[in-house]
């Protein structure tokens, strides 16, 4: 979920974006292909590996390629913005989440090793939950906000515009990861970690607010589904701050491992999917467009890019995600497995509808009518 859904397509989509970001070029498209083929090839390894539980070679190759992707992925960006002089906040969420992503892959490696020679000092279980808020925090939700503070206004053709609230946000999320990276470092007592808790909240509020005044103060005023979307995952992002404030306090009478299992889900399956799931139908329909009309554009009529896809298809399957997303949960927290299994299908429906609509895209042929 979180490396072949999630990371896979924000590499993909960032290639494409983060050039917006800088007001510049990629540096290399080399490098960009390069990373797609060490992924494509160390995810599926590592997937087989953990599918097997065997720590042996192939996985160790799987996580290896895994970093090769991500370092050419680094060095590409890094070099993209070494050869602009117009950097901005954006781009700054966008770079630092790639250095977090880089200590996320890097720890990961070294657990994957640490499951047959002992490499660090607790067993790799241990170090899980480190492992997963670097991700999570560090890389999704920085490059999550980074992206999203910059294409949302756009989209929604704001006039809403705060530099320094962007800059606030930057702050209190990368202070409140370093917080939580000491404090596991040092295993206090557990109530200390409402510290981060705290800090990367502030700045998840901050965000939500951000984006409800670039909403107030848009001139578009017919929003569309794919940006609605979008907005919503923006509001999802608190579900697992209060899942993991739940678990923190044990003031609950749902166990523990629901709540981690609720957690996780809220994560990946609530605001990482629910902002891919609007993005991609904002963003891959002007990539394609670009690539098949771009030299023939004034030979006739084209279509716009949104009829690129089967909007319909986007309705229906949004609607089912939603459902699915809210049953699903139900299902966790009930423990029952026919509301787990009704939520299980309906986001099963959501996967189908969202690859037949990307596909239709990305299989698009030109079509031009003579004026």
């Amino acid at each position: 979920m979180a490396l072949g859904w999630g990371s896979k397509i924000i590499l993909g989509a960032s290639h494409q974006l983060f050039p917006v970001l800088i007001e510049g070029k990629l540096h290399s498209n080399f490098l960009a292909y390069l990373s797609f083929i060490f992924a494509a090839t160390g995810i599926p390894l590592l997937v087989f590996s953990f599918y097997e539980f065997d720590m042996g070679m192939m996985a160790r190759t799987g996580a290896t390629l895994i970093n090769l992707a991500v370092i050419s992925y680094f060095v590409n960006l890094w070099l993209s913005m070494s050869n602009t002089k117009k950097q901005n906040v954006h781009a700054v969420f966008a770079f630092t989440s790639v250095l977090w992503l880089f200590l996320t892959t890097g720890l990961g490696l070294l657990l994957i090793w640490n499951f047959t020679s002992h490499t660090l000092s607790n067993d790799s279980l241990h170090y899980l939950s480190l492992h997963a808020h670097l991700g999570i925090i560090g890389w999704f939700l920085l490059m999550i906000i980074g992206v999203g503070s910059r294409l949302i206004p756009m989209f929604l053709i704001s006039k809403y515009e705060n530099t320094t609230k962007l800059w606030w946000i930057y702050a209190l999320i990368n202070i409140g990861l370093l917080s939580f990276l000491f404090l596991f470092l040092s295993s206090p007592r557990s109530e200390l970690y409402f510290i981060p808790i705290a800090l990367i909240s502030s700045g998840i509020i901050l965000f939500g607010n951000h984006i409800y005044r670039s909403f107030a103060k848009r001139i578009r005023k017919k929003v569309d589904e794919q940006v609605k979307i979008s907005m919503l995952s923006v509001a999802f992002i608190i579900i697992p701050i209060i899942v993991m404030v739940a678990i923190i306090a044990f003031f609950t009478t749902v166990s523990s491992t629901q709540l981690a299992l609720l957690y996780g889900f809220t994560i990946f399956f609530g605001w990482i999917t629910a902002i891919i799931l609007g993005m991609t139908f904002k963003t891959l329909p002007f990539i394609v467009w670009n690539k098949v009309y771009h030299n023939i554009a004034g030979l006739g009529k084209t279509p716009n890019p949104k009829e690129l896809f089967l909007n319909s298809v986007f309705i229906v399957s949004g609607v089912s995600y939603l459902i699915g997303f809210l049953v699903f949960g139900l299902g966790i927290i009930q423990r029952n497995t026919l509301i787990l299994n009704v939520g299980a299908i309906l986001l099963l429906v959501t996967a189908v509808l969202y690859n037949f609509n990307v596909f239709i895209i990305l299989f698009h042929k030109a079509k031009i009518n003579e004026r």
